[in-house]
């Protein structure tokens, strides 16, 4: 920026009052500190009261880049301007141009200088005055920076009683704290005393109570016992009375090929269904519990997308670890051709593997659970609702085959 003299009283006006313009539309957060009191001036006194700090603050970039803008925006649709108005524009800019635009203005009357001393004293006087009016906008500066400052001590002052007060009200509250917090400690240690007694009547009771139940149970287990040795001993009895042989087969192994039968009413259902892996579990761990598995109805539900030879092994590996760890019985059932059985896989790990000759899968499954004696727990795993309605009919547990799936995933 030029020196202010430099710049013609006529454009340092323009700058001014273009600048009190700008000041009467900022927002208070974003007036500078150097023209927050000026800003309280009345708009028609802003340009002439303040003229020394708003033309120091026009010194500032980021103001005299705000001053600029807003003049360019006014000024944005003006054709030909004013050689003044072309000044401002520059000066604003920072450009020099404003020194060829200011040549343009109208010249004042010519002063005729009759004696050079009084040029000299003339020349002495503009910059006397000069250094006044340097003098009047650093007074004007210092003023609003001491106003500024008597502000601040004023808010610091106040904020240092109030911090005094809070101070004091604090340690007052702590006083009342401690006292409460002794009191508390006190009534503590007495309930602490109380608790260590009844703790001690407590473990009193206690001990005689477990005594007690060791006693109980000493006689439970001697009754159990008692009563399992009568049954095993009448059993025993009763298989060596009816000369009975050991058992070699069981119901699944004898299942024959399908025979035609008439249609009869079924007995109500009793069975019931199980949703929980968990559950499945807890229901093959019965004695002599019989898992009886729809083949492809899991396989094609859990392994879709593998060929059937990988799909029936799959499914028969997961089987022989669900019967190793529950001892259940498996037979796991898949589809056939017709009047011959096709090659499968072994059954593995007490897992049998029957596949369906002349029949379907779904009947091969009805015929394994009507051959098994009542009484005796069957659990059925197919999504079939036709099969599952039969099976439940004659007692058996159905089990979707997702909650298979669910179960085997965790093998």
């Amino acid at each position: 920026m030029s020196a202010p003299a430099d710049v013609p009283d006529a454009l340092r006006t323009a700058l001014v009052d273009q600048a009190a313009e700008v000041l009467g539309r900022m927002e208070p957060v974003e007036v500078p500190a150097l023209l927050r009191a000026v800003a309280k001036f009345a708009p028609r006194k802003r340009a002439t009261a303040g003229a020394g700090p708003l033309w120091l603050a026009l010194r500032d970039e980021q103001f005299r880049a705000r001053v600029a803008r807003e003049w360019a925006s006014a000024h944005a649709d003006d054709g030909e301007r004013a050689p003044l108005d072309a000044a401002v524009g520059s000066w604003l800019r920072g450009s020099d141009e404003w020194r060829t635009q200011v040549e343009r203005l109208p010249a004042d009357e010519p002063v005729v200088v009759a004696d050079p001393r009084l040029a000299r004293l003339q020349a002495e006087l503009e910059r006397a005055r000069t250094r006044a009016e340097r003098a009047e906008e650093d007074a004007a500066v210092a003023r609003a920076a001491l106003a500024a400052d008597q502000r601040e001590m004023r808010r610091l002052r106040s904020d240092a009683d109030r911090a005094r007060s809070e101070a004091r009200r604090a340690t007052q509250e702590a006083q009342e704290a401690l006292e409460a917090a002794e009191t508390m400690r006190r009534a503590a240690s007495a309930d602490r005393e109380l608790a260590a007694e009844d703790r001690r009547e407590a473990e009193a009771v206690r001990t005689a109570a477990r005594a007690e139940v060791r006693v109980a149970r000493k006689l439970a287990d001697a009754r159990v016992r008692l009563l399992l040795d009568t049954v095993v001993d009448a059993a025993t009895g009763l298989r060596a009375e009816l000369a009975l042989a050991p058992a070699t087969d069981l119901p699944a192994d004898l299942v024959a090929p399908a025979q035609e039968r008439s249609a009869g009413q079924r007995p109500g259902s009793r069975g019931r269904s199980l949703d929980d892996p968990a559950l499945l579990d807890e229901v093959l761990r019965q004695p002599w519990a019989h898992l009886v598995v729809d083949g492809y109805n899991v396989s094609k539900t859990g392994f879709g997308a593998l060929p059937l030879d990988e799909q029936r092994r799959r499914v028969v590996d997961g089987l022989a670890v669900v019967a190793a760890r529950t001892g259940a019985e498996v037979t796991c059932c898949f589809d056939g051709q017709e009047g011959v059985a096709p090659p499968g896989v072994p059954g593995r790990g007490g897992v049998r593997v029957r596949f369906s000759v002349g029949e379907i899968a779904d009947d091969l499954i009805r015929r394994l659970v009507r051959a098994e004696p009542q009484g005796r727990v069957v659990v059925v795993v197919t999504s079939d609702r036709a099969v599952a309605r039969d099976v439940e009919a004659w007692g058996a547990w159905v089990v979707p085959a997702t909650t298979l799936i669910a179960r085997l995933s965790r093998v």
